[in-house]
């Protein structure tokens, strides 16, 4: 998302045999980016995982860092590659999906990037974007496929989510019978967001403009589901972030990436239990099973934790795109 807090988090960019000493580069070294420390421009934000600077008073550079969230907190270790897949996939969707919104990219060309900005040219390489500024909407948009997650625990206590009534006896996992689109609040940094009704988030950012995000957002994730189906991956739900540029709706943040979608392997998938994931559901349930509260700091990682995440993430790339990043967990 467009983070507004302000994170300091210090240098920490290594490289990724100091991380896992068993990750093998086929290409080159990589470093894994923790948190960038440009200089010479303005840091709006540093979020849960974006670092945003301001290079003009149009233009934003987004940088995806391998940091990793989960409930909220950001985990005490990175996740190598991790930045560049979500910014590849994010990409990858939005070129996808040009023709139904215009979205906030510029450029993800080295070549477009300030020549002040040669010096971070190997950090920065396949995990930035140079962006249109937009206004965000105090709304995220999110969109179910399967009854999954707390969507699966609100049911349980309530047999409804977010204001849905849902049919009795469904099945952990299962596939809803319609998509449904369930709006929360944007917390900032270390809050949580607030699942709310339909007719809230119409009243926060009006009834025309509400139609307009849950129209989009459904017609994204249909298309978006589909084509994922025929990759081998079933695209549980995800989240849309928007903004304004000019009273015009864009598409911002990230796309139906590992961090905002819940993405299963196809084959095998059985409703009645949890299923397997390429997505940080993987971590979230490791830290369901630790001594946590749920509040910083978190539990530290072990190497096997970071090494199976960064897997996850890199081979939902390779099933999306087609496309191999050149390494190996």
């Amino acid at each position: 998302m467009h983070e507004l807090a302000n994170r300091q988090d210090g240098n920490a960019s290594l490289m990724v045999q100091d991380i896992i000493p068993c990750l093998k580069v086929l290409e080159k070294k990589v470093k894994v980016v923790n948190a960038t420390q440009i200089k010479e421009y303005p840091l709006l934000a540093r979020g849960k995982v974006r670092d945003i600077y301001e290079i003009d008073a149009d233009t934003l550079l987004l940088v995806t860092t391998d940091r990793m969230s989960a409930f909220d907190v950001i985990m005490s270790s990175p996740i190598p590659y991790k930045g560049v897949v979500l910014n590849q996939i994010t990409l990858f969707w939005m070129d996808r999906f040009k023709d139904i919104i215009p979205n906030h990219i510029i450029s993800a060309d080295a070549k477009d990037l300030p020549a002040t900005l040669a010096p971070y040219a190997e950090e920065l390489e396949g995990r930035f974007v140079l962006a249109k500024k937009a206004t965000p909407l105090l709304l995220e948009c999110i969109v179910r496929g399967h009854i999954t997650g707390s969507g699966w625990k609100d049911y349980l206590a309530t047999g409804s989510l977010c204001g849905h009534v849902l049919p009795k006896n469904l099945q952990e996992s299962a596939k809803l019978d319609q998509v449904l689109f369930t709006p929360s609040t944007k917390a900032e940094l270390g809050e949580h967001d607030e699942n709310i009704t339909e007719a809230a988030g119409a009243k926060l950012i009006g009834e025309a403009l509400y139609a307009k995000v849950k129209d989009v957002t459904i017609k994204i994730f249909t298309e978006a589901r589909a084509y994922a189906e025929t990759r081998g991956i079933i695209i549980a739900d995800t989240k849309f972030e928007f903004g304004l540029r000019n009273g015009e709706l864009i598409w911002i943040d990230e796309a139906l990436t590992p961090d905002s979608s819940r993405f299963w392997p196809l084959e095998g998938y059985e409703p009645g239990r949890t299923q397997p994931s390429f997505d940080k559901q993987f971590l979230r349930n490791w830290l369901l099973k630790q001594p946590w509260n749920m509040a910083p700091p978190p539990p530290p990682l072990p190497a096997a934790i970071v090494r199976e995440t960064a897997e996850r993430y890199i081979e939902a790339y390779r099933l999306l795109t087609g496309k191999d990043l050149g390494v190996t967990v």
